[in-house]
């Protein structure tokens, strides 16, 4: 019996795994073809749902799948009858028949579980608006390329306690990394994301001053003050002190590097002088996208098992 790998959430992984992902991720982007085959993917078909409009995602993921000698479908809101009342279950074992797996980017998480208990391929999750992986596991690429491992090091989140912050919360526990959290109250983080990592011995701080959280810190994260399809007008007011600048980056530890998973506001989260300064890695961090997704890919592809 084939078993199937869906790459779903980090909290879903052991270390040993994610680990195997990234590396599968770096290989490629040295040149090199872990599985023996510069095409390892040939013949394979990905099919990529949008629920919600990407650049990153989509780009990297197609651009990642043809490098690996597959080929890609794109199914944007108005492609498919999921608009028209059929069931994700209903869609999930149609395209089940017809690709070798599934990316979804979507609102709620809970479409994602479905798509994966029905359509009999791999699923890999996009983005939902509780947790952002794929994003993440550049983040965590893209740090230890400049800086090495991550055990150890102290994260410093500033902002909107979002679906790549509980994602950030996940990968705490898995790589041993401190995380220090500054969210407005009005924006607190994933209580379950929290407890979870905290039962396994996650060093997490919470609370709403960016001052401190960024004191020492070997990174800072950033995030959009309005995310997809929210259109709260008090989000600006509440998340202005908790705007990346040169003053705020000069707290954190002198070699501190500065991440943002874009798109970004210029002069609402982060100034030009952070996103465009000598700390900034947002674009290594954008081109590790590409990399990382080739690791999943192939993964859930490539290395599946009987």
């Amino acid at each position: 019996m084939t078993t199937l790998r869906h790459f779903l959430d980090l909290d879903r992984f052991d270390i040993a795994t994610l680990r195997t992902i990234l590396d599968l991720g770096a290989a490629y982007k040295r040149g090199e073809t872990p599985h023996g085959s510069a095409r390892p993917l040939a013949g394979k078909v990905l099919a990529m749902i949008f629920e919600k409009p990407s650049t990153r995602t989509r780009v990297s993921f197609e651009v990642g799948m043809r490098q690996l000698g597959g080929d890609v479908i794109v199914l944007g809101r108005n492609d498919t009858q999921l608009g028209r009342g059929e069931t994700i279950a209903d869609t999930a074992r149609v395209l089940g028949r017809y690709v070798d797996a599934l990316m979804i980017r979507t609102d709620d998480p809970a479409k994602l579980d479905e798509l994966s208990r029905h359509a009999g391929v791999p699923v890999i999750n996009g983005l939902t608006d509780a947790s952002h992986p794929c994003q993440v596991m550049a983040d965590l690429m893209t740090f230890e390329e400049h800086r090495g491992p991550l055990a150890g090091k102290l994260v410093a989140w500033t902002g909107d306690g979002n679906n790549v912050a509980a994602t950030f919360i996940q990968a705490a526990a898995l790589f041993g990394f401190r995380l220090n959290l500054a969210c407005p109250p009005e924006l607190p983080p994933s209580r379950a994301a929290l407890d979870w990592a905290r039962a396994r011995g996650a060093k997490i701080t919470v609370g709403s001053d960016p001052w401190s959280a960024v004191a020492g810190a070997d990174l800072v994260v950033t995030d959009t003050w309005v995310s997809m399809g929210c259109a709260d007008d008090w989000r600006p007011a509440v998340l202005e002190p908790f705007r990346v600048d040169r003053a705020l980056m000069g707290r954190a530890a002198p070699d501190a590097l500065f991440m943002h998973c874009l798109p970004a506001h210029r002069g609402e989260e982060v100034t030009d002088e952070v996103m465009d300064g000598p700390q900034s890695v947002v674009w290594d961090e954008a081109e590790n996208r590409l990399h990382v997704q080739k690791g999943i890919l192939t993964w859930c592809l490539a290395e599946r098992t009987e």
